[in-house]
């Protein structure tokens, strides 16, 4: 299982990028780290800097052929960086078209309503998403973790970094479920 972990170049919310990424080292995965920019992210302790990560790809360069899943970490300023960003919006929506499962926590949904892949959907985020979230066709819902499979991908999505334990569950499960057969 590969999976591209999306981010801006500054801005993630670091628990919501290292604890995904463990879970998908520890289930036998591949993380990558995507970005917008080349080099190193700079991780956020809410708004206090955290550690550096470097990138493995350029989103310009990435393609969706190359993964399995998608996982979108949160953090106020990461997604509103990206949902500005061409290609990583093309990207992300990218999943959808391909029917991959996409994983997103927090405020990691905004890139997703740029994406305008919400309609007819179910997912929950930081409860300030909810308004963008309805206005792009979405149901949102106040729920630990949601997994919608009414479209033509599985969707899973969290509130905050209290729910990452429940997150990580539920996206491993769906992620299995996509990537059976597929290599590391």
């Amino acid at each position: 299982m590969k999976v591209a972990f999306l981010v801006a170049p500054e801005g993630v919310e670091q628990v919501e990028l290292t604890d995904p990424w463990q879970a998908v080292r520890d289930a036998g995965g591949t993380p990558r780290l995507v970005s917008t920019k080349p080099g190193r992210i700079q991780a956020f302790d809410h708004l206090d800097k955290a550690d550096t990560f470097e990138v493995d790809q350029v989103v310009k360069d990435a393609t969706v052929g190359e993964y399995d899943a998608l996982v979108l970490p949160g953090g106020v300023a990461n997604p509103d960086f990206l949902r500005l960003n061409e290609a990583a919006v093309a990207f992300a929506k990218g999943f959808f078209d391909a029917g991959k499962p996409v994983a997103a926590i927090c405020h990691a949904p905004w890139t997703l309503v740029e994406a305008d892949v919400l309609r007819g959907r179910t997912l929950t985020s930081w409860p300030s998403l909810r308004t963008d979230i309805t206005n792009a066709g979405g149901s949102w819902v106040d729920e630990q973790v949601k997994v919608c499979t009414s479209g033509p991908n599985a969707l899973i999505t969290s509130r905050r970094p209290d729910d990452l334990e429940a997150f990580c569950a539920a996206f491993l499960e769906e992620f299995s479920k996509t990537t059976k057969g597929s290599a590391s």
